[in-house]
């Protein structure tokens, strides 16, 4: 089934999202569905305070998932060559210099520690929460008086919003300007968010904050402005906005050639998009609606693989009066946008069960790209097994120019004819990639059995077949070899 707007039945996910939000006392959220860039379904629940349903349009705080936005700004800034992520932060901040968890063997904070949660400042959600519009004097008391360490630096995951001020001030000592200016200059304009800033709108269309308390709802305490934490979590947005922002990160994936169509020209470069998007730094396992899975962080993005939807890249953001999540597969098969107005609401969960919801309905397979490098080699090697299965033999000078010189040694090649013998040939059906040096031939051999060759190609060129196995969907014969 092709994913697209005519496609969805939104029913069900209109159902979860009401259910959602009468469970954890939601007054509205709104959400949207993204495929390749393009919005194929938004929807919402409940009532803003001018008793409208809220849109795609609407405009509510997303808290952390502004750290994207400010990890992407700092790679910028790295690829124009302003600034290098290994270095100390007192190359660019000399009030910074030295900072590191205080023992005498600490490495000193770089910059990367900061995008990848390793500094090993203690984790400071509800402290930071309140202190978005800090000043540069009180910014500059904190640092005279000393941070609070939970981890040495460099050694672990510790979740630091301070150390996104601490870029901040980095970004702003390298460049003369706020890093939420370099993010509304170098990324929101050029991406056409423009329902997208710094500070609460003028207009009307936005959620207003609500706290649960006592079984009503109350309206939250006005969160802080735009400070130098801002750029942990100060962005207001939309989901149609954010639709931009999302497929934008995942149209990095595949790496591929430029193209006409398809130009690498900014506002930052794919393989940029793509490190932000690689696990940097192990977090550990987690449930998600009832699931274990392994999760880690690139830079301000958490990188989650699991079982059902394999790799999903993903920020929430959680705030006085808001919560929100975003999450995505890389190459932007599937995107999920889902924002609230109640204070901390989990929108993690929503989120993954509206993306199950949209998996359900689309059958369509993610496949990688197949390299014709890749394709060409299965072809040769299935024409090769084929041949050994119905003949047994083939001349040496054509194992020489598809295999490594490995192979033989591994396994004797009069061991691999007799096994190929064993199928009576191979016809080629498919080939899938597992990476671009990696893949399966689908072949039907003779006998009518479905075959899997799985193979690899070795490290060095002319391309070679490192090694191969056959595998016997129903049990006549399996042979390995390599």
């Amino acid at each position: 089934m092709t994913l697209d707007a005519a496609t969805l039945d939104v029913s069900p996910i209109d159902a979860l999202v009401e259910t959602f939000a009468a469970t954890h006392h939601c007054p509205s959220i709104a959400w949207g569905v993204v495929r390749h860039g393009q919005v194929v379904a938004t929807g919402s629940s409940g009532r803003l305070d001018d008793d409208t349903s809220p849109t795609e349009h609407t405009v509510y705080r997303i808290a952390s998932m502004t750290k994207s936005f400010s990890a992407a700004a700092t790679l910028v800034l790295r690829d124009d060559g302003v600034l290098r992520l290994d270095d100390p932060l007192g190359a660019y901040a000399p009030e910074l210099a030295g900072l590191r968890s205080p023992t005498s063997d600490a490495a000193e904070v770089t910059v990367r520690d900061l995008l990848c949660m390793t500094s090993g400042l203690v984790t400071d959600d509800a402290w930071a929460d309140r202190h978005l519009d800090l000043t540069d004097a009180e910014f500059d008391r904190i640092i005279a008086d000393g941070l609070v360490f939970a981890e040495p630096t460099g050694n672990a995951f510790e979740y630091s919003n301070f150390g996104f001020a601490l870029l901040g001030r980095v970004v702003h000592r390298a460049t003369g300007q706020r890093i939420q200016d370099v993010i509304s200059e170098r990324l929101l304009r050029p991406l056409g968010m423009h329902d997208s800033s710094w500070v609460r709108p003028a207009h009307d269309g936005w959620a207003r904050p609500k706290r649960w308390l006592d079984d009503g709802w109350i309206g939250e305490i006005d969160t802080p402005g735009d400070g130098l934490i801002a750029p942990m979590g100060g962005i207001w947005t939309t989901v149609a906005d954010l639709a931009s922002w999302t497929s934008w990160l995942a149209a990095a994936f595949p790496a591929r050639d430029d193209a006409d169509d398809d130009p690498d020209d900014g506002p930052l470069r794919r393989a940029s998009r793509r490190e932000m998007q690689t696990p940097q730094r192990y977090v550990g396992m987690r449930t998600l609606r009832g699931a274990r899975m392994s999760t880690s962080y690139g830079y301000g993005l958490r990188i989650l693989d699991e079982p059902e939807r394999g790799v999903v890249i993903t920020h929430s953001g959680g705030f006085p009066g808001y919560g929100s999540n975003m999450r995505w597969t890389p190459g932007g098969e599937v995107g999920v946008i889902a924002l609230a107005n109640v204070t901390y609401a989990p929108m993690t969960e929503i989120a993954a069960r509206i993306h199950d919801h949209v998996a359900t309905q689309w059958t369509g397979a993610v496949r990688r790209r197949l390299t014709p490098e890749l394709a060409e080699t299965a072809e040769r090697l299935v024409d090769l097994l084929d041949r050994w299965g119905r003949v047994g033999h083939v001349d040496d000078d054509e194992l020489g120019d598809l295999f490594a010189d490995n192979v033989e040694p591994d396994d004797a090649v009069d061991r691999r004819a007799r096994n190929a013998l064993a199928h009576g040939g191979l016809t080629l059906d498919e080939v899938v990639p597992i990476n671009d040096a990696r893949g399966k031939a689908l072949c039907t051999s003779a006998h009518g059995s479905q075959v899997t060759v799985t193979f690899s190609l070795g490290p060095t060129r002319p391309v070679r077949v490192q090694e191969y196995e056959l595998d016997v969907a129903d049990g006549i014969a399996a042979a390995e070899a390599g």
